[in-house]
């Protein structure tokens, strides 16, 4: 089978119809031809050697993995091992490769070699194949159980952003781009640089499986506060000596600018780190749309209320907590096995560098389900997202005595119309009952007193309380 063929089998061949680029446990197949012709007693083997030498200290990793023979495997492989099915005809084999569904993904170079007891007769060339994830396959962890809508959130290349304000919204075209020319080796590269990668090669890539620990990359790579990554941020003129914010149209051309830069290009605001995220998630192979938030909260202090501070002549005294008139993140599908069962499914992720997450800006993935029941102490910065779409407005009279004096509270203007892309037309989708209960209700007070009360509780092991930027 070609890699035309193979490409297209896996749903890639928008991304390059001449490499190998396949998805995890997922079939592929190649055609060998040996000098020697096969003979009883005779091995063959399939060497992979997995990453890229980043510097000269880099570890390749290399896994042998030998001949079996298997009679009823399907194109979706279970199995925690990578597999070989063989077909031959005198000195042509047909191999179908079968990748675990929890492998690294990434670039890898594969080679056959043909054995005669410990005698090497032959080795193939070692070809380039590039793995990514695969949600369509069940036993992945970004498996996405409705196939239709993964035309939106993998393959669809234009999008809309939705920004304004809450009560004049309005919708912006935006190009992914994650299938055009080099944006996969530019979404690798991203990985690649990551610091973790640089610094403890091999423990990072034994963590390439995992969609969380990748996101969780990705969104701290996409902005340029930590590591040298792709987005500069700057959120009013002058933006001399870059691009202004609303001039961008494309994540590709800022990919492109920066792989070629090594270094952040210059500017984006929320929506531009956000649809960045998005594409490089896509391209990946997780299943990612673009959320707004009307009317988001920034909680500097981790109460989950936005404290509006006045003296007694009502002059603004305190302009630490902020209100946002929208605020863009992503989403993210995948699974939590690194939580109690039941927190799967969209996951909030944010690249827009307003808090430190575990040393770096970053946001999530933090689970829709734990923002909608005020389960602050889950993995990961649940308390500065719920805040995000839920926190009261309290507004407070410094006296001269220094003693604060409530003056009146808000509990339904924080978090409205929290919109995404229809995947099924450009139109608004209004998510927000996704995130919290409906203002006013009985149970959406019970959620927030509830998250109230454990904001004093331990935070998760790698969770970090929000603290001001």
């Amino acid at each position: 089978m070609s890699n035309t063929e193979n490409n297209r089998a896996h749903r890639t061949e928008e991304i390059d119809r001449k490499r190998l680029i396949v998805r995890r446990g997922q079939a592929f197949s190649l055609t060998v031809h040996l000098f020697h012709p096969l003979q009883s007693g005779h091995e063959l083997a399939l060497v992979l050697k997995q990453g890229k030498q980043l510097k000269a200290s880099m570890q390749r990793w290399s896994h042998i993995i030998e001949l079996r023979e298997l009679k009823s495997l399907t194109s979706c492989w279970s199995g925690d091992k990578w597999w070989l099915h063989q077909q031959s005809a005198r000195n042509e084999l047909l191999l179908t490769v079968y990748s675990p569904a929890r492998a690294a993904v990434g670039e890898y170079r594969l080679a056959v070699e043909l054995m005669s007891g410990n005698r090497l007769l032959e080795r193939t060339e070692f070809t380039k194949m590039y793995l990514l994830f695969n949600p369509w396959c069940k036993d992945d962890a970004v498996y996405f159980p409705d196939e239709r809508l993964l035309e939106e959130y993998i393959m669809n290349e234009n999008g809309r952003i939705f920004r304004g304000s809450a009560d004049y919204m309005s919708g912006m075209p935006w190009n992914f781009g994650q299938f055009e020319d080099n944006v996969m080796d530019i979404c690798f590269e991203i990985l690649d640089r990551f610091k973790p990668a640089r610094s403890d090669p091999p423990n990072y890539m034994r963590q390439r499986w995992d969609p969380v620990y990748i996101s969780r990359a990705v969104v701290a790579m996409v902005n340029a506060n930590d590591d040298g990554g792709v987005l500069v941020g700057k959120w009013q003129e002058p933006y001399t000596g870059g691009v202004q914010p609303t001039k961008w149209m494309s994540s590709v051309p800022i990919l492109e600018k920066w792989s070629k830069s090594k270094s952040g290009v210059k500017y984006g605001q929320c929506w531009v780190f956000a649809a960045v995220a998005c594409t490089v998630l896509r391209c990946l192979g997780i299943p990612t749309r673009c959320i707004t938030n009307f009317e988001s909260a920034h909680d500097t202090d981790g109460n989950l209320s936005i404290d509006r501070v006045y003296n007694i002549h009502r002059e603004n005294y305190d302009h630490a907590d902020s209100i946002w008139n929208f605020h863009c993140w992503i989403e993210s599908y995948m699974q939590r096995e690194d939580l109690p069962e039941g927190y799967g499914g969209w996951q909030v992720l944010d690249p827009t560098p307003q808090e430190r997450s575990s040393g770096m800006f970053r946001c999530g993935p933090c689970p829709l389900k734990a923002i909608k029941e005020g389960d602050l102490n889950v993995k990961f910065d649940v308390p500065f997202v719920f805040a995000e779409v839920n926190a009261d407005i309290i507004n407070w009279e410094i006296r001269p005595d220094g003693q604060r004096k409530q003056l009146s509270s808000s509990s339904a203007k924080v978090g409205r119309n929290i919109s995404t892309k229809s995947p099924y037309s450009n139109e608004r989708e209004d998510i927000t009952h996704q995130y919290k209960y409906q203002e006013g209700s009985a149970k959406e007070r019970e959620v927030y007193n509830k998250a109230g009360r454990r904001i004093s509780g331990p935070d998760g092991e790698e969770e970090s309380k929000p603290g001001a930027v």
